[in-house]
């Protein structure tokens, strides 16, 4: 990570913990560039980096990489699933850090009527002082809708075809998206705002919107999510996940079908909010400049 979006939170025993190493391993790391801090004679590393690290070893052994294979399997599964009604239990805790007392929150709530979905049993964040809590029960549906303009989908296949490289990264350094492509790097919210840019570029009427990607790994892995929204010349609007088939064709050779299902359909494990791609899904009124921290348990519904 840049060192202005870099935070070394991950003492040497995480490390190796994450990456399956020992502290041999660690001092190899180091000595190749791996940034740290010493803290009381420890050192500490950033989370972002030891993930990308993992991520791509090829040890098959690391967190990261054990996480996200079963994050994916899902991709190689028939994607009828994906199509089919799904309830969740949607909770949201805001944690505001150094807070300055009682104000209201703004949340940027689920948005899916348009794409079929529903709400119920909707709480508002009430105005209070450091934490607050969203809740619902959300409905998603998928439906096939491919892109059929070629000029999108040439865009979009030159996006996929250029050879950015999938990475954690920080929410605030991914809206800087000129600065990760720079570095050789895509995510979801950088990608999304880069190609919603080429959309509109082209002449098509184009956002990236933020959102919730559901039923990872039971609500524990809480992953920043982000897709276009783009109005095809059919008239209809389309969403291209193009994350998600970067990441599909990356951990899976199984996930084609999958893949073409990103570019344009909607699908169930994807709750879009009201968020612009480079706006923060969460403020509270009381003052602090720090953001506000949003956590998703994201269930289904039994």
């Amino acid at each position: 990570m840049p060192a202005e979006y870099s935070s070394k939170t991950q003492s040497e025993t995480a490390a190796q913990e994450i990456l399956r190493c020992d502290p041999v391993d660690i001092d190899t790391l180091v000595g190749a560039g791996l940034p740290f801090e010493y803290r009381s004679g420890v050192r500490y590393f950033d989370l972002n980096d030891l993930y990308n690290l993992g991520m791509y070893s090829g040890r098959s052994n690391t967190q990261p990489e054990l996480a996200f294979r079963m994050l994916f399997r899902f991709a190689s599964r028939p994607v009828e699933r994906l199509l089919s009604e799904q309830t969740w239990d949607f909770r949201v805790l805001l944690e505001c850090p150094e807070c300055d007392g009682s104000a209201p929150w703004r949340f940027e709530a689920p948005d899916i009527d348009r794409f079929g979905g529903r709400l119920a049993d909707v709480t508002e964040p009430r105005p209070s002082a450091r934490t607050a809590e969203y809740t619902a029960t959300v409905t998603t549906t998928g439906a096939r809708s491919p892109l059929v303009a070629p000029a999108l989908r040439q865009l979009t296949q030159d996006y996929l075809e250029a050879g950015y490289r999938w990475q954690m990264i920080p929410p605030a350094m991914q809206a800087d998206y000129e600065l990760v492509h720079r570095l050789g790097a895509t995510s979801c919210i950088a990608a999304s705002l880069f190609l919603a840019e080429r959309f509109r570029a082209a002449g098509y009427r184009a956002e990236a919107k933020r959102g919730w990607f559901c039923g990872v790994l039971g609500g524990a892995l809480d992953l920043p999510h982000a897709c276009v929204e783009v109005e095809d010349e059919d008239g209809v609007y389309k969403t291209v996940d193009i994350a998600k088939a970067q990441l599909a064709a990356r951990l899976s050779q199984d996930t084609r079908d999958f893949q073409e299902l990103c570019i344009g359909s909607v699908y169930n494990k994807a709750i879009p909010s009201t968020a612009p791609g480079d706006a923060p899904l969460a403020h509270h009124d009381c003052g602090s400049a720090l953001p506000v921290h949003v956590r998703a348990d994201i269930q289904v519904k039994r």
